[in-house]
């Protein structure tokens, strides 16, 4: 499911603990400003060999904006979740993410459903326009690639590739976890996301 994520370079220094110590990957690519380091190599373009693994996600309060539309547009509602969580005081507790429901080549662009999420630490304080929701605990195909934001879904043909050799299909929305503060970086290239695909067995 080819989701566009634009992420906008004034979004993430408004939130904590993004600069974080510079590492390099097993495959030498130097990684700064991450504030999840990976656990496995991070692969980078033009994706010829992506590096994909599974592991058991654990539950994840979150406050969202819910919205329809382009894709591309994400990194607007981004910017609005983080604003409105300052303003009604939020404590954010790690990296955004968006949450994409849809299959841009099956649903009309105008139908397209997306969820511009914050991690929290539980329910207490959040208003409307916010919501609050608990993202569950599931099993899910993983990878973390690099490189702008909008060129991720580039990767994700070598994650469903893995999910069907497991047997497993698809089990909710793909989740994308955007790293790196773009104003950390000397280049867009140093960017990381994870990409996470929930699994279920397909027998």
């Amino acid at each position: 499911m080819p989701a566009r994520a634009i992420l906008l370079a004034a979004l993430l220094p408004l939130l904590p603990g993004c600069l974080a110590s510079t590492r390099d990957t097993p495959e030498g690519t130097p990684l700064r400003g991450l504030e999840v380091q990976p656990d496995i190599p991070v692969s980078n373009p033009p994706f010829d060999r992506v590096q994909v693994s599974w592991k058991h996600r654990m539950a994840q309060p979150y406050v969202f904006l819910e919205a329809t539309g382009s894709y591309t547009r994400v990194g607007q509602h981004l910017e609005e979740a983080t604003r409105l969580a300052q303003e009604q005081g939020l404590e954010v507790t790690g990296p955004p993410f968006a949450l994409y429901y849809d299959d841009p080549g099956q649903v009309p662009v105008d139908q397209l459903r997306l969820r511009a999420c914050l991690p929290v630490a539980g329910p207490l304080g959040f208003r409307q326009p916010l919501q609050y929701e608990v993202l569950e605990s599931t099993t899910v195909v993983y990878a973390f690639v690099s490189g702008p934001y909008p060129d991720v879904p580039r990767a994700y043909p070598a994650l469903y590739a893995y999910l069907s050799e497991l047997g497993w299909r698809e089990d909710g929305p793909v989740r994308e976890s955007y790293l790196v503060n773009p104003a950390v970086v000397g280049d867009f290239s140093e960017l990381v996301t994870e990409v996470q695909i929930p699994a279920a067995s397909a027998r």
